[in-house]
């Protein structure tokens, strides 16, 4: 099943280039259209939260930058 179409394809492919330590995709929504962008962490140097959901790639991507920010806080406390 393919996860995005050719519109959102720049725009998946930037999150994906510029946030490696996520796995990004499209959600389906229950009647089959595409619905929020997913960050899915697989590296928990680069993220908290498990899983991230924004309505728009331009949410998705701030709010990515904001968990960059809270594993490098959150690494820092650890120590």
């Amino acid at each position: 099943m393919e996860d995005t179409i050719p519109f959102d394809n720049p725009a998946l492919d930037r999150l994906r280039k510029d946030f490696p330590g996520h796995r990004i995709w499209r959600s389906r929504r229950w009647d089959g259209r595409l619905g929020e962008y997913v960050a899915t962490l697989i590296d928990p140097s680069a993220g908290v939260d498990a899983t991230v959901m924004r309505p728009n790639p331009v949410e998705l991507r701030d709010e990515l930058l904001r968990e960059a920010v809270r594993a490098r806080g959150f690494r820092r406390d650890l120590r």
